[in-house]
């Protein structure tokens, strides 16, 4: 089974590979997918995008062991990757799906470009099945239509209110008021996993309490510090469905994928090699 990964005008092969049927299912499901790439801030030698699905780890191959050229699964990330070389730096758990099934040296001239460029264009992609049996549709969801949609049109596109945020020139901005704000959703998107792993073990009453302050905190924040609007209220109304009769399982997979990709935007304005090169250079002198 196959998929094609295309960016900047070429398109490279992936073999699916392994038995994460769990998440192989669940990503073939979003096929056809539209990308928006990101460059590392950490590990180093890969490229990802997000995933617009929440699956536990399969198989758990530690991160650090993934072979150059592997298509993976990183779950408390909520990534889908390619590396081009080993890994730096990190400890977690991945499910491995499949490998690179062209040299690598087109993957690591992308991840080159897109170290470059990120901050200054969305560098956009795509991944899409050529011969792959499609698993069953999923189940309708459980959560109201209205929930569902705010979260897909979150999914479609920039919110107006993330894409203006680095418009302002006022003191230390734009630089502080983007900073905070993907701060702010990466914690929450963080946070959220830690809750969703304790459901087994944890009163649920005392789980949707702390979804439900961390969304408020997290809202409040982005409307009040960066003069956000309509994604803080997205945030506050899965606070408000925390508090509800809605089945927490859902809800949370719902509120990580939302903070997921509100993160994700953010994390497209910023100019991080631009950033590290400046670090550097006031570090050294």
């Amino acid at each position: 089974m196959h998929l094609h990964f295309s960016a900047e005008g070429q398109t490279w092969p992936i073999k699916l590979t392994g038995t994460a049927e769990r998440t192989r299912s669940a990503m073939l499901r979003t096929l056809p997918l539209s990308l928006q790439l990101h460059t590392p801030k950490i590990a180093g030698s890969h490229i990802y995008w997000h995933a617009p699905f929440v699956e536990d780890v399969e198989g758990a191959t530690h991160v650090l062991d993934a072979p150059a050229g592997a298509f993976l699964y990183w779950p408390v990330r909520q990534f889908l990757e390619i590396t081009f070389a080993p890994l730096q730096a990190e400890t977690a758990q991945v499910t491995l799906l499949g490998v690179l099934d062209a040299p690598i040296e087109g993957i690591a001239s992308l991840a080159a470009t897109l170290k470059r460029d990120q901050g200054r264009r969305i560098i956009t992609g795509s991944l899409t099945s050529v011969d792959c049996e499609m698993p069953d549709p999923a189940s309708p969801s459980v959560l109201p239509a209205d929930m569902v949609a705010a979260r897909q049109r979150l999914w479609a596109g920039m919110p107006a209110d993330i894409a203006q945020v680095t418009s302002s020139r006022a003191i230390m901005h734009p630089a502080g008021p983007v900073f905070a704000a993907e701060g702010e959703a990466r914690v929450l998107h963080e946070l959220l996993w830690w809750a969703r792993a304790e459901l087994g073990s944890r009163d649920h009453h005392m789980l949707r309490q702390t979804a439900a302050l961390a969304l408020n905190k997290t809202a409040t924040r982005l409307r009040d510090f960066c003069h956000m609007d309509e994604t803080p209220a997205l945030l506050f109304s899965l606070e408000a469905a925390m508090t509800g009769p809605l089945p927490l399982a859902a809800l949370l997979d719902e509120a990580i994928i939302v903070a997921g990709r509100i993160g994700a935007w953010l994390d497209l304005l910023i100019p991080w090699n631009d950033l590290n090169e400046a670090f550097r250079s006031a570090l050294d002198k």
